[in-house]
């Protein structure tokens, strides 16, 4: 019985200490490097006492391997969902529309998105509209379902930014 609760305990702690650190990776890289250093002395105290408790076990079991392991693998999957849900980004988007545009343009500045729009040439000289926008992350799915809406086959490409100066970005409803 004490080796299914030390397995239980490591399999929590490593899911733990695990989302930690992908949150960590996630805040390292976008350069909030007080936060990430915060995070990563909680992350690495967890897996300090974690290892402590799975080497100083006096079984030798591979139950504590796995549940090690499969902590380690919980944990990584529930950092990424972790660390998209809470961890808000900036989105530059351009979208090449093969249809008239401006229904779609006149729908996203209705539902105040910021669009600028040039005037491009496609590969066969036909006529397109190249749209920008700049969004927060957690927009881009209502973003692709408005422009799947009013042309399947607009060409969207989504890049993280770095960096926004000035600028409008609407507002989201927590």
């Amino acid at each position: 019985m004490e080796l299914f609760f030390l397995c239980i305990k490591l399999f929590c702690v490593r899911i733990m200490d695990v989302s930690l650190g992908t949150i960590r990776a996630v805040m390292t890289v976008k350069e909030k490097n007080l936060i990430a250093t915060i995070i990563g002395f909680f992350e690495v105290t967890i897996w300090f006492l974690a290892v402590k408790d799975a080497l100083n076990s006096d079984s030798n079991s591979l139950w504590i391997v796995f549940s090690y392991a499969g902590g380690f693998a919980a944990g990584t999957y529930i950092g990424g969902i972790l660390a998209k849900k809470f961890i808000r980004s900036k989105l530059g988007i351009q979208i090449i529309l093969h249809e008239d545009g401006y229904p779609l343009v006149n729908v996203l500045r209705e539902n105040n998105y910021a669009v600028s729009i040039l005037n491009a040439k496609g590969s066969r000289g036909d006529n397109k509209l190249f749209l920008f926008l700049e969004i927060d992350s957690h927009s881009l799915e209502s973003l692709k379902q408005l422009v799947k809406k009013y042309d399947e086959k607009a060409f969207m490409v989504v890049n993280e930014t770095k960096y926004v100066q000035n600028g409008y970005f609407r507002s989201i409803a927590k």
